[in-house]
């Protein structure tokens, strides 16, 4: 089920005009795709990241833009003011219901594995699958159940079970979780006794020595 969100179209493209919207907490966005011909419009900055907060970055939108039919889209690209880490920008994707389409679904692994118990390290090399099913059928999420993995274990795209409402295009031969064994701290080796090098000098030095305490002794 799309979830709605209301923008508005945008005539005056001016920067200071733009710079006003995003003071009022609305952001620039475009919406494209599908043959159809690009539109600028505007939507409410807070409402759009609590949509994709509560349901994924593959959500269907049902754009409700004012003035215009509403369009099912997908929110396509973003961009984030690196110094107040603030959304600037959004690009929508205008998608057809019945084509299957090709996406990045995250992975969440579920459940604790049994070889971290005996100090196994789990890693987790890829996070995202890329996917292809038709809009409706993306799912938000895949979990991968890992508390069965010992130590040396793995899971592989060729083991995740098929899905009839999606496909899942990547490699089968992709780790996407496994367990390794702990790093063992190197061994401390212990310091070499000193050892003269010239033994015919270290016995002179001997005898020296042993000389000298007897002379004392007359």
């Amino acid at each position: 089920m799309a979830i709605t969100l209301k923008a508005k179209q945008r005539q005056n493209l001016k920067q200071s005009v733009t710079r006003e919207l995003r003071q009022e907490g609305s952001i620039p966005s475009v919406v494209y795709g599908n043959d159809k011909e690009p539109i600028t419009v505007a939507v409410n900055s807070i409402e759009l990241l609590k949509t994709v907060r509560d349901e994924g970055k593959n959500a269907i939108i049902s754009l409700n833009i004012e003035g215009k039919d509403t369009v099912d889209v997908m929110l396509h690209d973003y961009q984030v003011d690196p110094l107040k880490d603030e959304l600037i920008h959004a690009d929508f994707y205008v998608v057809n219901m019945s084509q299957e389409m090709d996406v990045e679904v995250p992975v969440r692994l579920e459940g604790e594995a049994a070889g971290s118990k005996e100090g196994g390290v789990v890693q987790q090399p890829l996070y995202d699958l890329a996917v292809r099913a038709k809009p409706a059928d993306i799912p938000e999420e895949i979990v991968v159940d890992i508390s069965e993995l010992n130590i040396g274990d793995s899971v592989m795209v060729s083991d995740l079970k098929a899905s009839r409402n999606y496909e899942i295009t990547e490699d089968d031969n992709t780790t996407i979780v496994s367990v390794t064994p702990p790093e063992e701290m190197p061994e401390e080796e212990p310091e070499p006794l000193e050892v003269d090098a010239d033994p015919e000098a270290s016995e002179e030095k001997f005898e020296d020595e042993k000389a000298g305490t007897d002379e004392a002794k007359q």
